[in-house]
């Protein structure tokens, strides 16, 4: 398949690339060239086809799917950075910037859009957490991730673009033993592997049953009590292999 890669110069992204090699045929979509430079030392150079732009740019989104049959979008926007209440790119990335990729799909005809979203696993009131069920947000980069989630939605219902979102929470690397920002990764019921990750969005793209799912993606074994983690493996066909010591 021809995929576009939004965000591929990332800590998920260059996961991905890895495991799409030989499977998928990448079009790797970053905002600059300088972006490769945050993981270079785990992965060196990746040689293959790369655009650039703003994904929060519908024109730059639409040059990056043209030709494609299907994207993952892996890009966002945490906004930690500056959490003040003018700082508007995490609206524009995370909330536009899907509102992108997916109105760019359906006039392309994409076969499959991958999103990555983000969900705690344990719910405080002890609720169980499934596709329909969300997780409490109050802070801007939890808040736009949902938005994400919603605009999937309708563009499902609205146009059937098959979607399949998954729901990691902490993103380490269980062959390096780090999180994404290169600490030592403690793992817990939250952790799930990137590289697990990025199998998942292979699968996603290759599913031809699927129409339209919210998945959760953790590889602890208990975190199937809190969310519906075992959808992921028993839908979609994800093994997790990927785990954590217990920090």
């Amino acid at each position: 398949m021809k995929v576009a890669v939004i965000g591929a110069a990332g800590w998920v992204g260059r996961a991905v690339l890895e495991n799409f090699a030989g499977r998928h045929e990448v079009r790797a979509f970053d905002c600059s060239p300088d972006a490769w430079e945050v993981y270079r030392r785990y992965h060196g150079d990746w040689e293959g086809d790369r655009v650039y732009g703003d994904v929060s740019d519908f024109r730059a989104v639409d040059r990056a799917l043209e030709g494609m049959d299907g994207a993952v979008n892996l890009s966002a926007y945490f906004g930690y950075e500056d959490p003040s209440e003018d700082n508007t790119r995490p609206f524009l990335i995370n909330v536009k910037g899907i509102w992108n990729i997916l109105e760019s799909a359906r006039r392309r005809g994409l076969r499959r859009v991958v999103q990555m979203s983000s969900c705690v696993v344990r719910r405080p009131d002890g609720l169980f957490l499934s596709a329909d069920v969300r997780s409490v947000e109050g802070d801007l980069y939890g808040i736009t991730k949902r938005l994400q989630e919603e605009v999937c939605r309708q563009f499902h219902d609205a146009h059937g673009t098959r979607i399949i979102v998954l729901r990691p929470c902490s993103i380490g690397d269980s062959r390096l033993g780090i999180a994404r920002d290169g600490a030592p990764a403690r793992g817990g019921i939250n952790w799930v592997c990137r590289h697990d990750l990025a199998e998942a969005c292979h699968l996603a793209l290759e599913n031809q049953s699927i129409d339209f799912d919210i998945m959760h993606t953790a590889s602890h074994p208990d975190a199937d009590q809190y969310c519906n983690t075992a959808r992921s493996r028993d839908v979609l066909g994800l093994e997790y292999k990927g785990h954590f010591p217990e920090g």
